[in-house]
């Protein structure tokens, strides 16, 4: 990838989440559901095990492996993020290593970790596959990869428009895949997917707004966007209205967990 471009994709990311790392510490979507137990559960963390959530964000996944007892990391590339999250473990009596770093140039020595995680987050990134090829690179024979991310429609136009009805809201957006898409990522950088599982995170769309500070142009033109959605867009997003108003709709995850070979 051209690195200017890349550089652009990562500021963009700094200068959205950084003065809203707060809200994403408080945001319900991102602090626990099904699909949060249900990584965890596949992981099965224990005690001493070392593990790296990376994009760590609001610090959830972290203070879940926190609390099995493994001995975290956590990254990403916010300063405030790492912040706010140092505040979540604090204030459940846990603690982690917090760095700044980018997700496709882990700054750690081959073979470190146990598990590493990411969790809503590598749609941000400028390049999916080079992360995906750090996590193997840094995960230790027999280790495992916990991953959740966003998915998209299999019908390539409604795809298309999923994807760029985020990218309205959120300018830092980067790409988000299907559910095939992702997992040939993985497998890709050398990994065994073992479970894949899609769960729904249904969006209250004025909090969903309000997070990233939508204005009321952004605002009007997402309604648009889903007033004008093609059916295999609007199967998939399920949108709901109270009268001709959008008040929600579904966001659909993958959740996996991949094995690199002993």
């Amino acid at each position: 990838m051209d690195h200017a471009r890349e550089d652009e994709i990562g500021r963009r990311a700094r200068e959205r989440f950084g003065p809203r790392a707060d809200a994403y510490r408080e945001s319900p979507t991102h602090a626990g559901g099904h699909d949060l137990d249900l990584l965890i559960e596949w992981l099965q963390p224990r005690p001493a095990e070392r593990a790296l959530d990376v994009a760590t964000g609001g610090g959830h996944v972290a203070l879940a492996l926190a609390r099995s007892g493994a001995d975290v990391d956590a990254c990403d590339i916010t300063p405030e993020m790492l912040e706010a999250a140092g505040r979540l473990l604090a204030d459940n009596d846990c603690t982690a290593t917090f760095a700044v770093a980018e997700a496709t140039g882990l700054p750690y020595p081959d073979a470190t970790f146990d598990i590493v995680t990411c969790r809503i987050a590598a749609h941000h990134f400028p390049d999916a596959q080079a992360f995906f090829t750090e996590a193997a690179r840094v995960l230790k024979p027999g280790g495992r990869l916990g991953f959740q991310d966003q998915t998209l429609p299999p019908e390539g136009p409604s795809a298309v428009l999923t994807d760029a009805f985020e990218r309205t809201r959120d300018r830092s957006h980067n790409q988000a895949y299907n559910v095939d898409g992702w997992v040939t990522m993985i497998e890709r950088a050398g990994l065994e997917v073992e479970h894949t599982e899609l769960v729904d995170k249904r969006h209250d769309f004025a909090d969903w707004t309000s997070r990233q500070d939508c204005d009321e142009a952004t605002v009007a033109s997402l309604y648009e966007q889903m007033s004008e959605a093609p059916e295999g867009m609007r199967r998939w997003l399920e949108p709901g209205y109270e009268g001709e108003r959008l008040v929600s709709f579904r966001n659909r995850h993958v959740v996996v967990l991949a094995r690199k070979p002993a």
